[in-house]
C-alpha cells in the first residue's frame, strides 16, 4: 500500500472533525477537548474513568481507521478529567496491519484538529536499558523512528504544518518535568528514556536488540513516533509514556503479545494514578500559566 499523499488529508480532517461534533453536540464543550490521550495496548480502560464520558466507535467516524489488534478496543472516548476536557483514543492502528503512514497518524491529527495542544501517547514497549523492569513506566525523552518511513513524506499542506518542522523537543521538556513531579505526587517511580519505533510485527531479535542498545535506545515497540511526528508538525505539545510490558529479546527469551496485555494490565493502577495525576498538573499548569494560548483553535 502506498504513502497516501498529504494532499485532501485537511478536508478530510475537518469532515471528521465536524462529524464528531454534530455527534457530541457543540453544546458540552466535550468536542472542543483541551488534552488528547493515545493509549495503547491494554491500558485503554482509563477513558472509562471520565467524568460525563461520551464514546464514539471508530467505525462510525467518517476516515478513522479502525484495528484489529486485541487489547485495542477501537473507541473514541469524551470526557472531563482533573477539570480538563479531554479525548482519550481506545486502541490505534498500527503500521504493521498493512495501513500506511498517512492513516496511521490521521487519528492523532483528528485529536489536535479538534483541539487538544497537549496529547499524551502510551504505548507497550520491551525493555533494552538495565534500569528498565518489567512493569516500569518510563517517560520518553526523544525516539529513534527506524520505521523506515515518514508520514510527513509527499505533498505538503502549510495548513496543517511546516515542510520541515523541527523535531529538537518532540517530547516537551516542560510535559517530561511535569510528569515527574506527576509521579511524586502519585508515588509512583518512573524513568526517562529514548524509544526506537520499528515496524513490526515481529518482535526483534537479540542481534537487533543488541543494535538498538548501541544506538542509544532504552525501549523498544511498534507505534508512537509517527503519531509524535505530525503533532510536532501541527504544533502540538507531546509527552509519552511507555509501560514496559517485557524484557526485549535475549538469547534465552521468547516474547508473545499476551504477555504484553497481561503486564499491562498488571500495572493499570499504578499508570491510572500517574495519568490522573498528569491532569491535574496540567490543569494547575493551566490556571497559573493561562497555558490556553497554547491550544489550537479548531
Amino acid at each position: 500500500m502506498s504513502q497516501e499523499p498529504a494532499a485532501g488529508i485537511f478536508e478530510r480532517l475537518d469532515e471528521t472533525v465536524a462529524a464528531i461534533r454534530d455527534h457530541l453536540g457543540d453544546g458540552s464543550g466535550l468536542a472542543r477537548p483541551q488534552v488528547g490521550m493515545i493509549l495503547g495496548s491494554g491500558l485503554g480502560s482509563f477513558a472509562d474513568r471520565f467524568e460525563d464520558a461520551v464514546a464514539v466507535d471508530y467505525g462510525d467516524i467518517p476516515h478513522f481507521p479502525v484495528s484489529g489488534v486485541e487489547g485495542h478496543a477501537g473507541r473514541l472516548v469524551f470526557g472531563r478529567m482533573g477539570g480538563l476536557n479531554c479525548v482519550a483514543m481506545q486502541g490505534r492502528v498500527h503500521y504493521y496491519e498493512g495501513h500506511d503512514l498517512a492513516t496511521v497518524t490521521f487519528p492523532a491529527r483528528a485529536l489536535v484538529r479538534l483541539g487538544a495542544g497537549t496529547l499524551i501517547i502510551t504505548n507497550a514497549a520491551g525493555g533494552i536499558s538495565d534500569r528498565l523492569d518489567v512493569g516500569s513506566l518510563m517517560v520518553i525523552r526523544d525516539h529513534l523512528n527506524l520505521f523506515g518511513a515518514n508520514p510527513l513524506r509527499g505533498h505538503n499542506d502549510e495548513r496543517l504544518g511546516p515542510r520541515f518542522p523541527d523535531l529538537s523537543q518532540a517530547y516537551a521538556a516542560e510535559l517530561r518535568t511535569l510528569a515527574g513531579r506527576a509521579a511524586d505526587a502519585a508515588g509512583a517511580t518512573i524513568k526517562e528514556g529514548v524509544y526506537a519505533g520499528l515496524a513490526g510485527p515481529s518482535y526483534e531479535t537479540p542481534a537487533e536488540i543488541e543494535m538498538l542498545r548501541r544506538l542509544g535506545g532504552d525501549a523498544v515497540g511498534m507505534s508512537t513516533v509517527p503519531e509524535v511526528i505530525v503533532a510536532n508538525h501541527m504544533g502540538a505539545r507531546v509527552l509519552g509514556i511507555s509501560c514496559i510490558t517485557n524484557l526485549a529479546a535475549g538469547p534465552d527469551s521468547e516474547l508473545s503479545h499476551d504477555e504484553v496485555t497481561e503486564v499491562a494490565k498488571q500495572v493499570e493502577s499504578t499508570f491510572v494514578s500517574l495519568l490522573t495525576r498528569i491532569l491535574e498538573e496540567l490543569a494547575e499548569e493551566d490556571s497559573r500559566q493561562s497555558v490556553t494560548q497554547r491550544w489550537l483553535n479548531p
